[in-house]
C-alpha cells in the first residue's frame, strides 16, 4: 500500500517477499519427491510360463464347475442327442429317477410317456429353438411327469440338423396342486392337439376321423369310435358313424354294459355325445386286452374330446342341411333340376352296364297362372306341394321326382319302359284334378296335368340332353292338343310322338 505521496510501507513489502519465498521452496520438494520416485519405481515381474499353464487349467476347471452348479440349479434336466435322436449327454446323473449310464446311446424318444410320441411336440427331435413347450416324459414305473423344454437344435457345417440341446424343468406340481394339476396339464395338451387335427380338416367326416386318430394316439388307444344311441335308449349299436379301426364284437357289446369290460379282457372306456340337434352318439375308446387299466385322467381326457366330438357331430349336421338345401326344392321338397341332372348321369352308367331302360317324365301344371291369379300365391304354393305329395306317391322310391322350376316338374323311373311309364302318367291324369279340387275346395276346371314322355333305349348311348328334348317336345305337343293328356315320344332317328289318352 502506498501512502499518500507515493510512498510504499515497509511492512507490506515485507510480507510479500515472505509469500515468494514459500511458494519457490514448494515448489523445488515436489520436483525433488517426483524426480525420486521415478528413479526408484521397478516394472512388475512377470509370471514364469510354467506358473502361467496350471492358472489356465483352474480358471477353466472353475468355469466347467460354476456352469454345472448353474445347470443344477437352474434345471432338472440336460440332455443332448446325436442326428439319429440318440442321447449323447444327460444331466443330472439320476434324471427323474433314470440312472444316466442307463440312457446314454438309447433313442431318447424312450423318455416319452406312453402316447407321447404322438402328443404333437416332441422335446428330443426338435427342428427350431422353442422356450416353455410342454411334453410328457415317464418314470422308470411309468409314472408320468410334465416337463417345461427350452430346446435349440445342433446345425452340420451343411445348415442340416446333427442334433438337439435342451434343459426342462418338471412343472408337474407347479403350483402346489400336485397330481390334479398335471392331470389338468395333460389332459389339456391333449385336447390342443386334438383340436389342432380338427381344425387342419374342412369337411366333417374328415374333421372326425382326425380328431379320433389323434385321440387313440395321444391316449395309447387299439382303437376309438363314435356310434349313433339306439332311438330308445337301449339295445345294440345299430350304427358306427366313424371309426379308426373295425370294433370288435367284444366292444360293440360292452359300450352299453354297466361294466364295460369286453369278453376279451378290452376295458372299453365311453362317453355320451349329445349335440344340439342330430342324434345322441357315443364316443367309445377301448385298448389291447391286460393293457393298463384307464385311470381318472383318461376319463377327463374323453369327457373333454367328447365336447369335440359334439362339435363336429353339429357342424355334419349342418353341412348336411346345406347340402340338401343345395340339391333340393325349398318349397316342395323334392329334388331341384341340377340335382336331378346330376343323379340321372350317374344311373345312366349303371343301366347301360346292366343293359336296362329308363323313361323321363315331364309333368306340368295345366292353367296354373290362373290358380295362382284367382286364389292367390299362397294357394298357388299348396297345390304345388299337392302334386309333390302326389308325384312321391305314383312312383317307386327308388325312382326320382324334381320341380323344375315354376309349375314344371319331372320324373325318372329307373329300368322302365315307355309301357310302364304310360300307365303312370294314366294314373297322374286321372287323379291330379281330384287332389287339385280337394285343395282348392272349388270348381278346378282346367286344371290337371300335360305329360311328355321319353324312353330312353338300352345300348343305343342317347344323351341326357336328347332325352330331355324329347320329354320337352312330348308335353308341349300336349299343350297344343288340348292339354289334360300324356304323350310317348318314341326313341331312334327321326323320333315320333305316339298320343296317350284323350289324345
Amino acid at each position: 500500500m502506498r501512502r499518500a505521496g507515493g510512498a510504499v510501507n515497509p511492512m507490506v513489502a515485507r510480507k510479500g517477499a515472505l509469500i515468494k519465498l514459500r511458494l519457490n521452496v514448494g515448489a523445488q520438494l515436489m520436483d525433488s519427491t517426483l524426480h525420486m520416485m521415478s528413479r526408484d519405481r521397478k516394472p512388475p515381474a512377470q509370471p514364469a510360463r510354467e506358473d502361467w499353464v496350471p492358472s489356465l487349467q483352474q480358471v477353466l476347471l472353475e468355469s466347467r464347475e460354476r456352469w454345472r452348479d448353474f445347470t443344477t440349479l437352474s434345471a432338472d434336466l440336460a440332455f443332448e442327442t446325436d442326428a439319429w435322436g440318440r442321447l449323447v449327454f444327460i444331466h443330472p446323473d439320476v434324471a427323474f429317477g433314470w440312472p444316466s449310464s442307463t440312457l446314454l446311446g438309447q433313442d431318447a424318444d424312450l423318455l416319452l410317456a406312453e402316447g407321447g410320441d404322438g402328443s404333437g411336440f416332441n422335446p428330443f427331435r426338435a427342428t427350431a429353438a422353442s422356450r416353455g413347450r410342454r411334453a410328457w416324459l415317464r418314470r422308470p414305473d411309468g409314472t408320468p411327469i410334465c416337463i417345461g423344454f427350452a430346446v435349440a437344435p445342433m446345425l452340420d457345417d451343411a445348415g442340416q440338423v446333427c442334433g438337439v440341446r435342451g434343459v426342462g424343468h418338471d412343472v408337474t406340481q407347479a403350483d402346489g396342486q400336485g397330481a390334479a394339476v398335471a392331470a389338468k396339464l395333460r389332459r389339456g395338451e391333449v385336447v390342443e392337439h386334438v383340436l389342432e387335427r380338427m381344425r387342419e380338416e374342412v369337411l366333417a367326416p374328415r374333421m372326425m376321423q382326425a380328431s379320433l386318430q389323434a385321440l387313440c394316439t395321444a391316449m395309447g388307444a387299439e382303437g376309438c369310435a363314435v356310434a349313433e344311441n339306439p332311438p330308445d335308449g337301449d339295445g345294440a349299436i345299430t350304427h358306427i358313424i366313424h371309426q379308426t379301426m373295425a370294433m370288435p364284437d367284444s366292444v360293440r357289446s360292452a359300450i352299453f354294459s354297466a361294466h364295460p369290460i369286453a369278453t376279451d379282457r378290452r376295458e372299453v372306456l365311453t362317453a355320451t355325445c349329445q349335440p344340439r340337434f342330430g342324434q345322441t352318439a357315443t364316443l367309445a375308446v377301448w385298448r389291447q386286452p391286460d393293457a393298463r387299466p384307464f385311470d381318472d385322467d383318461d376319463r377327463g381326457v374323453v369327457g373333454a374330446t367328447a365336447a369335440i366330438i359334439r362339435m363336429v357331430l353339429e357342424h355334419a349336421s349342418i353341412q348336411q342341411e346345406m347340402s340338401r338345401q343345395a340339391r333340393t326344392d325349398p318349397l316342395t321338397g323334392l329334388l331341384n333340376r341340377r340335382a336331378f341332372l346330376e343323379e340321372i348321369g350317374r344311373r345312366l352308367d349303371r343301366l347301360d352296364h346292366e343293359a336296362q331302360p329308363g323313361t323321363l317324365m315331364f309333368a306340368d301344371l295345366d292353367n296354373f297362372k290362373q290358380l295362382n291369379d284367382r286364389y292367390g300365391h299362397d294357394m298357388g304354393d299348396e297345390a304345388l306341394c299337392g302334386i309333390a305329395t302326389l308325384l312321391r306317391a305314383t312312383v317307386r322310391p327308388s325312382d326320382l321326382v324334381a320341380r323344375l322350376g315354376g309349375d314344371e316338374f319331372a320324373l325318372w323311373l329307373d329300368g322302365a319302359d315307355a309301357l310302364t311309364a304310360a300307365e303312370r302318367a294314366e294314373s297322374l291324369r286321372l287323379n291330379g284334378p281330384a287332389m287339385l279340387a280337394d285343395i282348392v275346395g272349388a270348381t278346378t276346371q282346367g286344371l290337371g296335368l300335360s305329360i311328355g314322355i321319353a324312353t330312353r333305349a338300352a345300348g343305343l348311348g342317347e344323351t341326357i340332353e336328347a332325352l330331355l328334348h324329347r320329354a320337352d317336345q312330348a308335353m308341349y305337343a300336349v299343350k297344343r292338343a288340348g292339354r289334360g293328356r300324356w304323350m310317348v315320344s318314341q326313341s331312334g332317328p327321326g323320333y315320333r310322338l305316339q298320343p296317350g289318352a284323350n289324345a
